[in-house]
């Protein structure tokens, strides 16, 4: 038998229960679907409503609950975007995420090297703000040189990107020249904002730290001609700089990014 809930343990006051029971009867509860979540097994269908809530209505399509089931823990879906950075959206946005633009062999063959994310527009700064407000975590290494810089502002544009979690193999100690003879066909360099979104939405749903004691290379280009890196992902937090495209460094590797099919 269920334990009742003690007034002491309780969160909702008995007027907030009371409308939000009108607001279901209002849109067609009845005696039977009370019974139904009543009777669920392990109280599952209640469990499942409230997910449901949390996750602003959102419902993932076969697409992307196909892809969870291959990528695990490599994946950071439209749920994960919702819940760690606090996005809604649109019905437009949810339309665009619905297919998973690479193949199940695809996805078979990365699970376990790359992220599958769903990125949002949000820009490096507005994941640093959106990350200042979590209690008890540095995320980002306190830096201010970037706040001006275009590549920091850009909120770049909403679909999925697989993302590799490490260097591209045998990356590190060559010019960004070299780096780009390495990739292969089905790869290219992912701008700093798809590295960023990527580092700090897999470690707030994981734990995981990627790049923790590496840089790596993106795409962009600062102000100074430089070309952007990102990395040492460390207790200290991420670090955003630049560096000269034909310097050398055994710590300074490649992103990349599997290209869509």
């Amino acid at each position: 038998m269920d334990t009742m809930v003690s007034p002491e343990e309780r969160t909702i006051s008995v007027h907030s229960e009371h409308e939000f029971l009108l607001k279901l009867e209002k849109a067609g509860l009845v005696h039977d679907h009370t019974q139904k979540v009543i009777g669920s097994k392990d109280n599952e269908l209640a469990k499942k409503i409230i997910r449901l809530i949390e996750n602003g209505g959102f419902e993932p399509s076969t697409s992307q609950k196909v892809a969870r089931g291959i990528m695990g823990k490599n994946f950071f879906g439209i749920e994960e975007a919702i819940k760690h950075f606090g996005v809604n959206p649109s019905k437009q946005q949810l339309a665009y995420l619905a297919e998973v633009p690479f193949t199940e062999e695809v996805l078979r063959s990365c699970k376990d090297t790359h992220v599958l994310i769903a990125i949002f527009p949000l820009s490096i700064l507005d994941l640093r703000g959106i990350c200042r407000k979590i209690e008890n975590q540095v995320l980002f290494y306190n830096q201010d040189w970037y706040n001006k810089q275009t590549f920091a502002q850009e909120k770049g544009g909403i679909g999925w990107q697989l993302v590799r979690k490490e260097l591209v193999a045998d990356s590190t100690n060559k010019t960004w020249d070299e780096q780009q003879v390495i990739l292969s066909k089905d790869e290219s360099t992912p701008k700093a904002q798809v590295a960023v979104y990527t580092m700090i939405g897999h470690y707030l749903a994981t734990g995981e730290r990627l790049f923790e004691k590496v840089y790596v290379r993106c795409s962009d280009l600062g102000s100074d001609g430089y070309r952007v890196r990102v990395g040492n992902f460390a207790a200290e937090g991420l670090v955003v700089s630049d560096s000269w495209d034909g310097g050398r460094d055994a710590r300074l590797g490649l992103a990349s990014a599997r290209n869509c099919n």
